[in-house]
C-alpha cells in the first residue's frame, strides 16, 4: 500500500506542476516558470526508475495521481494568480 501511494503522489506531483507551469508560461510569470520546470524536471528523473520497475497496476495509479495532479495544479495556480 505504501509503494501505490507513493506512486500515485508521484504522478500527481508531477503533473501538478506541469499543469501550474502551463498557466504560470501563459501569465508570463517567471518566478513560477522557474520554480515548476526545476521541479517537474527533477521529479521526472526520479520517476522513470519508479514507474520503469513496476507491476501493471502502478501505471494505472502513476496515471491516475497524474490525472489528479493536473487538476489541482491548474485550481492552485489560479488561486496563486489572486495573490
Amino acid at each position: 500500500m505504501k509503494t501505490n501511494i507513493s506512486i500515485f503522489l508521484s504522478g500527481f506531483t508531477q503533473v501538478f506542476l506541469v499543469s501550474a507551469n502551463i498557466y504560470f508560461i501563459s501569465i508570463l510569470n517567471w518566478y513560477g516558470i522557474g520554480f515548476c520546470g526545476f521541479g517537474i524536471s527533477l521529479l521526472w528523473a526520479f520517476n522513470v526508475r519508479k514507474v520503469s520497475k513496476s507491476n501493471r497496476l502502478m501505471p494505472f495509479i502513476y496515471a491516475g495521481g497524474a490525472m489528479f495532479g493536473g487538476l489541482s495544479g491548474v485550481f492552485m495556480a489560479q488561486l496563486i494568480k489572486g495573490f
